[in-house]
C-alpha cells in the first residue's frame, strides 16, 4: 500500500493468515454441522420408514392369527382399536376384546376388558399379547358361567401364520371360580405353558415340545389331591402329528393314533409340603380313543397320597357287593355303623392302610432329595388308570 513501510507489510502479513485459517475452521464447522444434520433427517426418515414397514408386517402377522383362529371356529372382535408405539415398538391395542368359539358343542363366548399385542421394530413376528381381565366364559345370551382374574396374563406367539413356532402362556396370581359363593377352580401364582417345534416343521410332521411350570397351584373342585398347594414341573413331547392346520383336537388325536405316535412324558414332578411325586413314560392312543401305556412314579408321602385317592368309596362298593345294597353306595357301610356305631371308619381306615402297606410291598423302594419314597406303575389301559393293581380313575376317550 502506497505510504507503508516494508516492515508494516510483514507484520500485517499474520494476521491476515490467522483471519484466513479461522474462516477455514468456521467453514468446516458449518459442514460437518450440515452433514450431523442432513445424517439425523435420514436416520429419522429411515426409522420412521423401519416402524412403519415393521407396523406392516406386525399387522399382516396378527390379522393372520386371527384368519388362522377363525378358521379353527374361534372368531375374535374388538370394541375399538388401534395402533401406536413409535418409535421403538408396535402396539396394536383391542378395547373391550371378545371371542365366540363354535369348535365346541355347546358353543360359547369369552370376553376381557382389553388386549394389548407388542412387537419389536426389530422383530415384526413376535407378538406379545398382554390381557386385561377379568375375562368371562358364558353360553351365548347368558351370564358369566366362569371368572377368571389374574395381575399379569401374557401370550407370545412366534412365526409366520398359519405356522406358529413357539406359542407361551404366563399367569401370574391368576385365580378362576365359577361365580360367586362357589369353591375356587384352578389358582396359582405363577402358571407358564410354553409349546414349541423341535423337529419336522408346523408344516410336516411336527414334533410338539410342552412345558408346564406350576407355584403354589391349587384346584380344589377337580381331586381332593389337589386341595394343598403344590409346585409342578412337566415336561411332554407330542409326535405323530400331521401339520399344526387349525383342527378339532380329537382328530389330531386320530392322527397321532393312525401314525403310530405317542405322548412321552419326558419328566413329571409335583410336590405339596407333605408328599413328592416325579414320574416318567410313555403313553399312546389306541384304535378307540384310549389311553394305553405305563408311567413309572416314585412316591414320598405314599400314606398322605393313598386315604385321597378315593380309598373310602372303593371300599363302599365293595361291602355294597357283600351286603346286596343297591346302588347306594353308604348303604353298606351303613348297615355296619348301625351294628357297632364308628365301624365303618375302622374298616375305612384299616383297607386304607393295607392298601398302602400293599402298594409299598408292590413297589420298589428309591430316594426323592434322600427322602425315602416307593417306585410304582401308573398304568393305563384303554384309558383306565391304575396305581398298582388299585383302579384310581379312567380319562374319557380322546375321540
Amino acid at each position: 500500500m502506497p505510504g507503508q513501510s516494508p516492515l508494516g507489510m510483514m507484520q500485517a502479513s499474520p494476521r491476515m493468515g490467522r483471519g484466513s485459517a479461522a474462516a477455514r475452521r468456521s467453514g468446516r464447522r458449518r459442514t460437518w454441522s450440515i452433514i450431523a444434520a442432513a445424517a439425523v433427517i435420514v436416520l429419522v426418515v429411515g426409522w420412521s420408514g423401519l416402524w412403519y414397514y415393521a407396523a406392516s408386517v406386525a399387522d399382516r402377522t396378527l390379522a393372520g392369527w386371527v384368519a388362522r383362529e377363525a378358521q379353527a371356529g374361534r372368531t375374535y372382535r374388538c370394541g375399538s382399536q388401534g395402533i401406536s408405539g413409535f418409535p421403538f415398538r408396535v402396539e396394536a391395542q383391542c378395547e373391550e376384546a371378545a371371542a365366540t368359539v363354535t369348535s365346541t358343542q355347546p358353543p360359547f363366548d369369552v370376553a376381557a376388558h382389553g388386549v394389548t399385542f407388542t412387537a419389536q421394530v426389530y422383530n415384526p413376528t413376535l407378538l406379545v399379547g398382554d390381557v386385561t381381565g377379568p375375562l368371562t366364559v358364558a353360553a351365548p345370551g347368558q351370564p358369566p358361567r366362569f371368572v377368571a382374574s389374574w395381575s399379569l396374563a401374557q401370550l407370545r406367539v412366534s412365526g409366520n401364520p398359519p405356522a406358529p413356532d413357539t406359542v407361551a402362556i404366563e399367569l401370574d396370581r391368576a385365580h378362576l371360580d365359577s361365580g360367586a359363593n362357589t369353591p375356587t377352580l384352578f389358582a396359582a401364582d405363577d402358571a407358564d405353558l410354553q409349546a414349541r417345534v423341535v423337529g419336522g416343521s408346523a408344516t410336516d410332521h411336527p414334533v410338539i415340545d410342552i412345558a408346564l411350570h406350576l407355584t403354589s397351584a391349587t384346584a380344589p373342585s377337580v381331586h381332593p389331591l389337589l386341595g394343598e398347594p403344590l409346585q409342578g414341573n412337566a415336561e411332554v413331547v407330542l409326535r405323530g402329528l400331521k401339520d399344526l392346520a387349525p383342527k378339532p383336537f380329537a382328530e389330531r388325536f386320530r392322527e397321532l393314533q393312525a401314525s403310530g405316535g405317542d405322548i412321552e412324558i419326558k419328566s413329571l414332578r409335583l410336590e405339596r409340603a407333605d408328599a413328592i411325586v416325579v414320574g416318567t413314560g410313555k403313553l399312546t392312543v389306541n384304535a378307540r380313543g384310549g389311553l394305553d401305556g405305563t408311567l413309572t412314579l416314585s412316591v414320598n408321602g405314599l400314606d398322605t397320597i393313598v386315604p385321597q385317592l378315593g380309598i373310602d368309596k372303593l371300599v363302599d362298593q365293595g361291602i355294597d357287593r357283600l351286603s346286596g345294597a343297591n346302588g347306594q353306595s353308604t348303604e353298606g357301610l351303613a348297615a355296619l355303623d348301625r351294628v357297632l356305631p364308628g365301624l365303618s371308619g375302622v374298616v375305612r381306615n384299616s383297607a386304607a392302610a393295607s392298601l398302602t402297606d400293599n402298594l409299598r410291598r408292590m413297589g420298589q423302594p428309591t430316594l426323592i432329595d434322600n427322602k425315602p419314597a416307593v417306585a410304582l406303575p401308573l398304568r393305563f389301559a384303554d384309558g383306565a388308570v391304575y396305581l398298582g393293581i388299585i383302579r384310581i380313575g379312567a380319562v374319557p376317550p380322546l375321540f
